[in-house]
């Protein structure tokens, strides 16, 4: 699904299998059985490959192993990264699942949040299609809560925050232009 700015905000549907019908699902390897129950905490990131570029395929490659290391110096340091995420959204709002919300996926790597370690055991990661270093798109916002107000109607979620504070020092990311205030005035979630 592709928002449009003008059109309609989309309308999400999270299946029983923890799948939202309208995402263009490519299942990533990158994952295993969540621990401790269902998802608590929504982590936001951001991500470009290569950094500060956006479109092609480079990040779904990335989240299913199969990125070309010839194809960009940059993708030669990162080939042997097994990472994933849950959601990416990009930067038209297109919408792109890899991992089931009912399974850990591998985005936080060494984290906290109240205290308690491995956030991926308990969370669920979305990324946005960007860098620190400028806006987000409208229709990404639009897309990101939409997808929102689908997993909080479904899952028993008690924080949204970013990867900078789950692993502060190690990662900077959704940065300084995520517009956590826009978000929380329609998610009201703490961080």
């Amino acid at each position: 699904m592709v928002y449009q700015a003008g059109r309609v905000q989309p309308v999400l549907h999270l299946d029983a299998n923890g799948w939202v019908r309208e995402a263009r699902q490519i299942p990533s390897p990158n994952c295993d059985a969540r621990e401790g129950g269902a998802a608590e905490l929504l982590v936001i990131h951001n991500i470009s490959l290569p950094p500060y570029r956006y479109g092609g395929q480079a990040v779904s490659q990335l989240f299913t192993n199969t990125l070309d290391p010839a194809e960009d110096p940059f993708f030669a340091s990162i080939q042997h990264l097994r990472v994933s995420a849950h959601f990416f959204i990009r930067r038209s709002g297109q919408l792109l699942q890899f991992v089931s919300v009912h399974q850990r996926a591998w985005h936080a790597g060494v984290s906290s949040w109240r205290g308690r370690e491995r956030c991926n055991d308990f969370s669920v990661g979305i990324e946005l299609e960007g860098c620190d270093f400028e806006p987000f798109a409208d229709a990404q916002y639009q897309m990101l809560l939409a997808l929102l107000r689908e997993l909080r109607s479904q899952l028993p979620l008690r924080g949204m925050t970013g990867h900078e504070d789950i692993a502060p020092g190690r990662k900077t990311d959704p940065g300084p232009y995520f517009d956590w205030a826009r978000v929380r005035r329609e998610i009201d979630l703490p961080a």
